[in-house]
């Protein structure tokens, strides 16, 4: 059996974040979240772009942990705005991370990560 699972902390933060925006962006557009078969085309678009992959395991811990980041975010009026939310991605469908509200998304990822660190 081949393990495939080369992400390092920051790989998982950036995966989480890039996950939880795109989930965002869908249901606000379509009032629904995104489907299992999207969500596994855009983990595997964001791992071909970024060269890294994650074996079975460490993605299905990475689901529930997006499922957890994306309902809290959700819950908030900011993100209901799909033409908004678009704009947190460049031109390539990669996120600008000089955006403040990116920078809390990846930050609440990280944290979820993390939860032992302050």
């Amino acid at each position: 059996m081949v393990v495939r699972d080369n992400l390092h902390d920051e790989a998982r933060a950036e995966l989480l974040c890039y996950l939880v925006v795109g989930l965002l962006v869908t249901r606000a557009r379509t009032g629904e979240w995104l489907r299992t078969d999207r969500l596994v085309e855009s983990t595997r678009v964001w791992s071909t772009s970024n060269g890294a992959d994650a074996d079975w395991a460490e993605r299905v811990h990475l689901g529930a942990l997006l499922q957890q980041i994306a309902l809290d975010f959700a819950e908030l009026p900011r993100f209901a705005d799909s033409a908004s939310l678009a704009r947190l991605f460049t031109d390539a469908w990669r996120l600008d991370y000089r955006s403040p509200v990116v920078r809390g998304i990846h930050a609440a990822c990280e944290s979820e990560l993390h939860p032992e660190k302050p």
